[in-house]
């Protein structure tokens, strides 16, 4: 006979995963920010343009940004010459068409 499953504890662990997840994004989404130096802009105006961004039906734009942001992470790559790099720009790939300055999540 099977054991039975712990539905309760197996809740908990994909529950407490989703949030390691969520900070880790947060805090990538920062470091990005400070990497790019758009933290050298005031927050309203950091703010405007990614929701200015966000809003754009413009896909010539949206993929001018996106190329933008595929050349600075390998252009990061190649100065650090790290794997982070290269997961991150992995990462820029997978999200579309995400502004060159990132995307603040206030989820």
């Amino acid at each position: 006979m099977r054991k039975p499953r712990d539905f309760d504890s197996e809740l908990k662990a994909l529950d407490s995963k989703a949030r390691r997840l969520k900070q880790a994004k947060l805090q990538q989404l920062g470091e990005l920010v400070v990497a790019t130096g758009a933290d050298a802009l005031p927050v309203e105006q950091l703010a405007g343009a990614l929701l200015a961004a966000v809003g754009t039906p413009d896909m010539i734009a949206r993929e001018d940004w996106r190329l933008r942001g595929a050349a600075f992470f390998q252009r990061q790559g190649k100065a650090r010459g790290g794997a982070r790099s290269r997961a991150a720009s992995a990462a820029a790939a997978d999200s579309g068409a995400a502004p060159s300055g990132g995307a603040v999540c206030a989820e």
